[in-house]
């Protein structure tokens, strides 16, 4: 199978466009000279370990759900350890795909999982995506008269030639623009050089359409609410782990009543801050986050960051599998795992 039929799967399982704007998705690494794929290795992050084990299985794809490379780089050195694992997939001719925050986002990911750990109950989207085509903003105004027209619409597409104009009546007539953000200042400018334009000028914000069920984080009024101490262990039983960090909200106790839990997983507090539910769980957050959740009465379990992401890959690799011809062998890494652990 070639990389690009993989990478169209993954694309129908997960659109890239549902990736946060600040991230970094998608085929970080293409070898140069094409070949089959034949293996593909999941991981949560690509270490030392992980590449050893990706050579070790010959492996054609790795699926690292953390980009490797998230910064611009401007030189490809071995003192780098994310430059490092980069030159040797190269070399090995192993090409590298990050979904990351694509996987967070879509309904049915790696927040819908972590969030199912609890039971099943009535689960909404806490940062709502968006999407579609939409021009970012509308301009409206009136002119004079037809030539007065005409001189704005030339002018306007001198601005973006995706501009289009939808007009109303023959005398003052009223004018409808849509134009791109990046258009939007010299669309602006133009206009406020015609007088009777500037003088009717208004602007909206077009939004793009929500996306019903993806987005960033997940809030579960629970069918069957449980105690803190029985959400402990069903999330240790969920994320396979023996330990995971609680604070308990101000007031409760491990017998407090969970009806409600909001989760995020990785790094949550940006997600979860103004959200008001009994639960927070999240791999990781500040000492100050955990101290102002828990003042307001919300308990919170930290799992480590990977560790709140890790059991996805499970999920994933049994979705990818079955989109794939049988010759194509899908495995989670062995090697990956949370950098932290309890001693």
């Amino acid at each position: 199978m070639e990389l690009k039929e993989v990478l169209q799967v993954l694309e129908q399982l997960a659109p890239l466009s549902l990736a946060e704007s600040w991230d970094n998705v998608g085929l970080l690494v293409e070898p140069s000279k094409p070949r089959a794929i034949q293996t593909i290795l999941l991981t949560n992050d690509l270490t030392d370990s992980v590449m050893e084990e990706a050579e070790a299985v010959s492996c054609d794809l790795i699926v690292s759900y953390h980009p490797p490379l998230f910064r611009p780089i401007k030189r490809l050195v071995q003192k780098d350890w994310k430059q490092r694992l980069a030159i040797k997939a190269i070399e090995a001719g192993i090409a590298v795909f990050s979904p990351h925050t694509s996987w967070d986002s879509i309904e049915g990911g790696v927040n819908d999982w972590l969030v199912g750990g609890l039971g099943s109950g009535r689960v909404s989207v806490l940062s709502q995506a968006h999407g579609g085509a939409c021009p970012s903003h509308k301009l409206e105004f009136v002119v004079r008269n037809a030539e007065e027209l005409k001189t704005v619409e030339e002018e306007l597409k001198a601005c973006d030639d995706g501009t289009t104009l939808h007009c109303s009546g023959s005398s003052n007539i009223h004018v409808s623009v849509t134009c791109s953000d990046s258009a939007l200042t010299p669309s602006v400018q133009t206009l406020l050089r015609h007088s009777t334009p500037s003088q009717s000028l208004s602007i909206l914000k077009l939004e793009k359409p929500p996306l019903l069920g993806h987005g960033q984080g997940r809030l579960s009024v629970l069918d069957f609410p449980v105690n803190v101490a029985t959400a402990v262990q069903k999330m240790k039983s969920h994320l396979g782990l023996n330990h995971v960090r609680l604070a308990l909200g101000a007031g409760k106790t491990l017998e407090s009543s969970v009806s409600s839990v909001a989760v995020c997983a990785g790094s949550g507090a940006s997600v979860l801050c103004d959200v008001k539910a009994d639960l927070y769980i999240t791999g990781e957050m500040s000492h100050h986050e955990v101290l102002d959740a828990a003042a307001k009465g919300t308990s919170v379990i930290l799992s480590d960051h990977s560790n709140s992401e890790r059991g996805f890959l499970a999920v994933f690799r049994e979705r990818l599998a079955v989109q794939l011809p049988d010759k194509v062998s899908v495995l989670v890494s062995k090697a990956d795992r949370d950098p932290l652990e309890v001693v």
